[in-house]
């Protein structure tokens, strides 16, 4: 039978980022320790496995830093299918204290009404990419049921952060729809009290890691992580709503500065940092250094997602974003308007200071024209381009004994992407 070398993962090495044995015993490298590494079966190919699974024949080389990881086609299906299926459980966890506290019965129906309706129905990447992670950076002996079972649990909860954040800034934003249905606090019979209903949300965070990761070493960690998260999301979401107020507009404040900092704390720690962070942690990996690399990494991903955004809710179709854009009208900072500044002659930067954040639909359609007529669709696809080559490059640097396979697995769901 031939040798069989044990492969981590580095960055800057050839061929999908392979750590030798050698470099895999050098001090200061977890990977060894931790991460689910790959057989590499000499003599005739390579066969991509989990450590110590077994041999059998050749595999198909290494063409992708993806190839058989938790990210590739079957895993992803696999875990996507296991996720759905544990929100019925996660549903009847959080409303259990209507069976035994008859008196909350009525609230607990409502809870359980808010829960259906805004949690499930998203594309569920925040919670998928806690699998993915956790995959990638555990070995298969723990990959056990119940350890697999927290993950899902956390993916919920970061799903239920979201929820919450988006109850909470429909209100604020004077959004209609939301995932292809009326926004929540638009039903007949909701309004206002909405606002209580995203304060439910946060709470059933808390309650499901009490539930099911209390006994687990990295517990606090969690709670800390998922509180500092939610700090940093609402300070970005006070920069979005100063910046902008409603009904005045004030072009000057739109800087490239002030777009960055609104970003990066509002949507690029939960939407990315968290769910890397909260997998690291369940992986036992809680050095400072590494994450701050996987932070360099992940916020910059969250600035390309939010560019992205920006465009799709000017230039995207309704019936695949499952929203009808507002950032004109509610006079956002967004990237395109951000952009677009630096575009202009005078007569357009007054035509803009005229038409932008007016709630008139055919101010909206001027702003829109003068988007098209200083080229911000092609200026998208440059930026587009240039941000997926600048996380290549990031990835290359900062992913050091952690695996590349998360952070590509990230950047290849979110490159191009219509909604």
């Amino acid at each position: 039978m031939p040798g069989v070398v044990v492969l981590g993962w580095r960055s800057g090495a050839s061929c999908c980022g392979i750590l030798t044995a050698r470099e895999l015993q050098a001090p200061g490298c977890r990977a060894a320790q931790r991460a689910p590494h790959r057989e590499a079966v000499g003599g005739g190919g390579t066969e991509w496995r989990p450590a110590g699974a077994g041999l059998g024949s050749s595999g198909p080389g290494c063409d992708s830093p993806v190839d058989g990881s938790a990210m590739s086609g079957a895993g992803a299906a696999a875990d996507r299918a296991a996720f759905v299926g544990f929100f019925p459980r996660v549903l009847r966890d959080l409303t259990a204290d209507g069976l035994q506290h008859p008196e909350v019965g009525d609230a607990v129906a409502r809870l359980k009404e808010i829960l259906e309706y805004n949690t499930p129905g998203g594309k569920y990447n925040r919670g998928l990419t806690v699998l993915a992670a956790f995959r990638e950076l555990v070995g298969p002996e723990q990959q056990d049921p119940e350890s697999f079972q927290c993950a899902l649990t956390v993916g919920w909860c970061i799903e239920m952060l979201q929820a919450f954040f988006l109850v909470a800034d429909d209100i604020m934003d004077f959004s209609l729809t939301r995932r292809g249905q009326p926004c929540w606090y638009k039903k007949e019979g909701i309004g206002l009290d909405a606002v209580n209903d995203s304060f439910l949300l946060q709470s059933c965070i808390y309650q499901l890691l009490k539930k099911y990761c209390r006994g687990q070493p990295y517990y606090v960690h969690l709670l800390e992580l998922f509180l500092e998260t939610s700090y940093q999301t609402e300070l970005g979401q006070a920069l979005d709503l100063i910046t902008a107020p409603s009904g005045h507009v004030d072009l000057s404040r739109f800087t490239v500065q002030r777009y960055k900092a609104i970003v990066k704390y509002k949507t690029a720690f939960y939407s990315f940092y968290l769910p890397v962070a909260a997998a690291m942690y369940m992986a036992g990996i809680d050095s400072e250094e590494e994450h701050a690399n996987a932070k360099a990494i992940l916020l910059e991903m969250g600035e390309f997602f939010q560019i992205q955004d920006d465009f799709l809710d000017c230039f995207g179709d309704p019936t695949l974003t499952g929203k009808i854009g507002t950032d004109i009208q509610d006079n956002k900072c967004s990237w395109l308007v951000v952009e677009c500044l630096h575009r202009v002659s005078p007569e357009q930067r007054q035509l803009l200071e005229e038409n932008y954040g007016q709630k008139s639909l055919e101010k909206v359609a001027k702003v829109k024209e003068l988007y098209e007529t200083v080229g911000m669709r092609e200026a998208y696809r440059e930026c587009e381009e240039s941000s997926y080559h600048r996380l290549e490059e990031l990835v290359e640097k900062h992913a050091n004994c952690l695996p590349k396979a998360i952070f590509l697995g990230l950047a290849q769901k979110i490159y191009k992407r219509q909604k």
